[in-house]
């Protein structure tokens, strides 16, 4: 059912956009020097708040995401891309909680989708948009988490993808997309990957699940809507929208989406609740351009490669900002040292290994509580955005050398209090 789906407009200013040029961004905002994404556009008058309540509760059951169907911009003849994508479990984090002085502290563990990020949820409805408009291929600007996801749903879908990336990206990630089938070509920077892809796009008929602009303006706009499903599965699950949701953010496709789920869930009436977005970066371009109040958001200077590599830019996109503008929002920036380190107190009081982009959203949630910005006893969701499988070798040079001992408890006494200083003997 997609009753609901009516255009696509300009995050920013509203202007409606139809046909290839949805990928282009917001021709009037251009205009004024401002890159802006599109988004789908849902129209809920005509309903009664029962009747979209009745929607919202008893649609006809499917797996995962797609149980939310009818707020995703899928027509109802197209048979969705799926490989059990969604459902991810909600965890409430008492040991790590106490640790960080949180009674309420949650996470929506995205690394338990099939291939491991919750990017699985934007290729999900992106290629199966894809399979809906015919493209002949798929193609995507990836440092890995957003190609892997693409590469499995084309290979479910059987249409071609080509994967555009960069020299320093893990060769397990790599690997990954490879695995999947996908066509990965390494170009010598960040932009070349997107000067490839928008001639693929503009000259061959490809279909984009990412941009291809420079500065970006964030991915593909029915992709992005996957997103809104977290944000179903935490208030379905918690019974109403928690006081805030931490998400890593880069191109911010993430916190746009699940910030879109929460406004669907007030417009349709289904809950009143109000929830505050929270961005998690690396540099700080979101928390820059609210301190600024700025009509575009603020680039930033890096220092180079960050071992939060999935969300390491310099310049936010303006999809992001609005959702921290709407929603009342914060934003806070993690240094690479207090993310190593909340990496490994995740992974010692909850059990749970996450990448370490994935963690920022709670080194900041942790500082803006610290900064008095936050209650300690909101109800919070931080979400896990990815499995720390994709770069083990990063975490293994913060963890100590793995000791080789001789089979005697003198030797293993030694071992266990020199190197993890521990005294059990």
């Amino acid at each position: 059912m997609t009753f609901f789906t009516k255009k696509t407009v300009c995050v920013a200013c509203g202007h409606e956009v139809s046909g290839d040029e949805i990928f282009e961004g917001c021709p009037k905002c251009k205009e004024r020097g401002i890159s802006a994404n599109l988004s789908t556009k849902y129209d809920f008058s005509g309903y009664s708040q029962k009747e979209l309540k009745d929607i919202y509760y008893n649609a006809p059951k499917a797996k995962g995401l797609w149980t939310h169907r009818a707020f995703l911009p899928i027509d109802d003849d197209i048979e969705p891309v799926s490989i059990g994508e969604g459902n991810t479990p909600l965890i409430h984090c008492k040991s790590l909680g106490k640790a960080l002085g949180l009674k309420n502290l949650y996470i929506k563990n995205e690394s338990q989708n099939p291939t491991w990020s919750y990017k699985d949820r934007l290729a999900a409805v992106g290629v199966t948009r894809a399979k809906q408009e015919k493209a002949v291929a798929v193609t995507v600007s990836s440092t890995g988490n957003h190609g892997a996801a693409t590469a499995a749903m084309c290979a479910a879908a059987g249409i071609p993808c080509v994967v555009f990336t960069v020299a320093q990206v893990p060769q397990t990630m790599k690997t990954l997309m490879q695995s999947y089938g996908a066509s990965v070509i390494v170009t010598p920077t960040m932009e070349d990957r997107w000067i490839l892809s928008k001639k693929c796009v503009k000259e061959k008929n490809w279909y984009p699940l990412t941009g291809f602009l420079n500065p970006s303006i964030g991915s593909n706009p029915y992709g992005v809507d996957g997103y809104k499903t977290i944000t179903f599965e935490i208030f379905d699950e918690l019974g109403e929208l928690p006081d805030y949701i931490s998400v890593p953010c880069a191109h911010s496709d993430g916190l746009y989406g699940i910030w879109k789920g929460a406004k669907d869930l007030v417009e349709t009436g289904i809950t009143e609740k109000q929830t505050r977005m929270v961005a998690a970066e690396v540099y700080g371009s979101l928390k820059k351009s609210l301190e600024l109040h700025s009509e575009g958001t603020v680039a930033v200077p890096t220092d180079g490669w960050s071992v939060s590599f999935s969300i390491g830019g310099g310049k936010a996109t303006h999809q992001g900002y609005m959702a921290l503008k709407e929603s009342k929002g914060l934003a806070h920036y993690s240094s690479d040292p207090e993310t190593m380190e909340m990496q490994l107190l995740l992974g010692r009081h909850e059990g749970i290994y996450a990448e370490a982009s994935s963690v920022t959203s709670l080194v900041v949630i942790k500082k803006l509580v610290d900064e008095g910005k936050i209650d300690p006893n909101a109800k919070i969701v931080a979400i896990i955005t990815s499995s720390g499988l994709k770069d083990p070798a990063t975490t293994a040079g913060y963890l100590p050398e793995v000791p080789v001992i001789k089979p005697e408890i003198g030797s293993l006494k030694e071992a266990l209090e020199k190197y993890y200083h521990v005294d059990l003997l």
